[in-house]
């Protein structure tokens, strides 16, 4: 899978309103039908910024994202209420889904 994680600093005024300015990317992004996920969450430290993790099936699936209409408009649009140019980490992963983080395992409760 290619996994992606990007930071976006959004302007002060955009920030409270930003997943709704995005809304429409993010519902359109997680229909691809290459889309594992696409998810947002918001800085505890730093109110203005988003971080995005987002991952895709394989290259061809990525490829197509970048291609998609909705891709193309978010690269018009969405920059208005930026900071400053996203910054992101890009890499391509040998499974297809999250694992497990062994060091913190929960046992059964009850």
């Amino acid at each position: 899978m290619i996994f992606i994680t990007a930071k976006f600093r959004v302007l002060p005024q955009d920030a409270d309103r930003w997943p709704e300015i995005a809304r429409d990317f993010t519902r359109a992004t997680r229909a691809e039908p290459g889309c594992l996920w696409f998810e947002w969450s918001r800085s505890i430290e730093e109110p203005t910024e988003y971080v995005l993790v987002e991952a895709f099936r394989d290259e061809q699936a990525g490829g197509e994202h970048v291609r998609s209409a909705h891709f193309q408009e978010a690269t018009r649009t969405l920059p208005a209420h930026l900071a400053e140019t996203p910054r992101i980490v890009n890499t391509t992963l040998d499974q297809d889904d999250w694992s497990e983080l062994g060091e913190m395992a929960v046992g059964e409760r009850g």
